[in-house]
């Protein structure tokens, strides 16, 4: 059976310390007593559809193709120069990075009760979309480096009807998308949404 997902993505940066330096910058006089960046969690959405293959009465193979928008909130240290372009003060300032993926998954859902079920499955994330947004300032950051991710997905669901569920997840990525220096970062999404399953067969 056939059906569509939607819903909101809680995205942030997986590392052990949020905050890196630009390789750019290594003799910046700032570089060993301020933070250069700093990452926040950022809040979107993702939509898709899905094809239910009932296999038993209590497993379901469920391809998925979801359009996921990700990406990051930050604070980093904008270089003043002054008039002979030595360096000056060091302003912290706000940006954004807005990463738009395809996903395409291979989940297996069990169900329990008709109502109750886990689903764990593999998934090959595409980048279709990514901008960043310095405002009017000028920044050396990079957008992320990796155009392809590899990650594992797992989460529960509860079917109010045949049609009708609700369903939460969290996708692992396992590839580096975005390097600073020794410093690397890899995707994590919590996403709540909600799905209707079509009666056509």
């Amino acid at each position: 059976k056939p059906g569509i997902r939607a819903g909101a993505n809680f995205f942030f940066f997986f590392k052990g310390d949020s905050d890196y330096y630009y390789e750019d910058f290594s003799y910046d006089p700032y570089y060993n007593n301020e933070r250069r960046v700093e990452f926040e969690s950022k809040t979107d959405f993702y939509v898709g559809f899905y094809g239910a293959l009932k296999l038993t009465k209590y497993y379901t193979l469920q391809p998925e193709v979801t359009y996921s928008r990700q990406g990051s909130k930050f604070q980093y240290n904008d270089v003043i120069y002054n008039n002979e372009m030595e360096y000056g003060n060091s302003i912290r300032r706000s940006g954004q990075l807005d990463v738009s993926y395809l996903s395409i998954a291979v989940v297996n859902k069990f169900t329990f009760n008709e109502k109750f079920n886990i689903h764990i499955g593999p998934t090959l994330d595409f980048v279709v979309d990514k901008s960043t947004n310095f405002g009017n300032s000028y920044s050396s950051y990079r957008d992320v480096d990796a155009d392809v991710d590899l990650a594992f997905t797992a989460g529960i669901g509860y079917n109010f009807t045949k049609n009708i569920g609700l369903e939460a997840r969290v996708k692992k990525g396992i590839i580096p998308v975005l390097d600073f220096s020794d410093s690397s970062h890899t995707n994590v999404v919590f996403s709540v949404g909600a799905t209707y399953t079509f009666d056509i067969k």
